[in-house]
């Protein structure tokens, strides 16, 4: 059966033959001991490819082995996991009804809580609104304050000079 794997190798090892006997063509005037080197090193080559192509097979049929092997272990042990689950669904359970009522509530419990945490979160943002509008309007206050501040150290400077003017003025007539 030949493999994609297997034709690309082939056609490798042809184009590595063939450019072994180009490389003689050109010299082949030069001696004919030549050729027989040369027809000799692609042997060698044809060689080397072949037990490598070799090797692969075998290594592929020992993993090939060792996975059917495996995948009967598989097999076998699925089938135990199977039974043993039937045996274990074959029990009772005593407290079947017990759970089965907590199961119910834990469910009416839990259709309770999705409109009180939807509620939750609705007020969650409205709340963070208001924080943030009031932050805003004390940061306002603040810079209003600022500049009041300003304001009234600006008037008290001003007055105090016109005080002294006066009071100057009023020495001056004395």
């Amino acid at each position: 059966m030949a493999t994609p794997k297997r034709s690309y190798d082939q056609q490798q090892q042809q184009q590595i033959v063939q450019q072994v006997k180009n490389s003689g063509m050109i010299n082949n005037i030069q001696s004919p001991r030549r050729d027989e080197r040369e027809e000799e090193m692609s042997r060698s080559v044809l060689a080397m490819f072949r037990a490598k192509e070799e090797e692969i097979e075998r290594r592929k049929l020992e993993v090939r082995d060792k996975v059917h092997a495996h995948l009967g272990r598989v097999e076998k042990e699925t089938k135990r996991l199977a039974e043993i689950r039937e045996e274990i669904e074959g029990f009772t359970d005593p407290m079947r009804k017990d759970v089965a009522m907590v199961r119910k509530k834990i469910d009416m419990v839990n259709k309770e809580l999705k409109p009180l945490g939807q509620t939750c979160q609705k007020k969650e943002r409205e709340y963070n609104e208001a924080l943030e509008a009031f932050n805003e309007k004390n940061k306002e206050k603040a810079q209003l304050v600022t500049k009041l501040v300003e304001l009234v150290t600006e008037s008290e400077r001003v007055r105090m000079k016109k005080l002294e003017e006066l009071s100057k003025n009023i020495d001056i007539l004395h």
